[in-house]
């Protein structure tokens, strides 16, 4: 039995996320079928972490066993062959049988897009969150070193995540703007079910004056979903890096 690491990038608009539903495309679904056409077997691979609707991915990673001995370069080119044009493997590696896409990780690193213009740009159509207030970087940085650290990241999930520990530690979050183009990066052990896009949106209450900077280790302590920030739309997040 071998054991293959694999890295893919896919564009998440038209999927349900990464996961397999039974009433919905999804990332998951699509690339299954494509594998096991590869393998010229039904398989099942293991996905490293959940995407929500509409949210991408620029690299995300899965393990699958098989027993095949097709070569890691021709398992990639084989697959691509039968992917649509929003998804594509990146690279292939065997991997110790221990290897798991999932409980082996030991970080990811999200970037969250912001198209900062008054006027809509069609090319960044479902791929950057369109703002057009002016955007205070400097004051939203402020806040920002704020959930550096580990902390109960209760107040910044999603009511329906069904989690008894929501402690998380965030390495970095900076904030960077080149043109129209406002990039939010986070890194951290762990992120909880709609941990960054909370964030994010919290972020932009920030800049918006509905909440000061010095506000957000309050909100921490009171572990209120309701406390922080909107829900930042899916479609600017990105899966970026996963840390093995």
């Amino acid at each position: 039995m071998r054991n293959l690491k694999v890295l893919m990038t896919y564009k998440g608009t038209a999927y349900h996320g990464y996961q397999k539903q039974e009433n919905a495309l999804t990332v998951q679904e699509v690339v299954e079928k494509c594998v096991s056409r590869v393998l010229n077997t039904e398989t099942s691979i293991t996905g490293c972490s959940r995407t929500d609707t509409g949210v991408h991915a620029n690299q995300y990673c899965f393990s699958v066993l098989t027993d095949r001995e097709i070569p890691t370069r021709n398992f990639v080119r084989g697959i691509n062959g039968y992917l649509p044009s929003d998804i594509s493997l990146l690279s292939c590696e065997e991997v110790p049988l221990d290897f798991h896409a999932r409980f082996s990780c030991k970080g990811k690193e999200y970037i969250y897009l912001i198209h900062n213009s008054e006027c809509r740009n069609p090319f960044a159509e479902d791929l950057q969150y369109h703002y057009r207030r002016t955007m205070n970087l400097e004051l939203m940085r402020k806040a920002a070193e704020y959930f550096v650290g580990t902390h109960d990241f209760r107040s910044f999930c999603s009511a329906a995540a069904d989690k008894t520990d929501t402690v998380r530690t965030i390495y970095d979050l900076s904030i960077e703007k080149e043109g129209d183009l406002v990039t939010i990066r986070i890194s951290g052990n762990g992120f909880l079910y709609n941990m960054v896009r909370i964030i994010v949106g919290t972020l932009l209450w920030v800049n918006e004056g509905k909440i000061l900077p010095d506000d957000i280790p309050e909100i921490m302590k009171k572990a209120d979903r309701t406390c922080a920030g909107k829900t930042a739309q899916a479609h600017g997040l990105y899966l970026n890096r996963v840390f093995y």
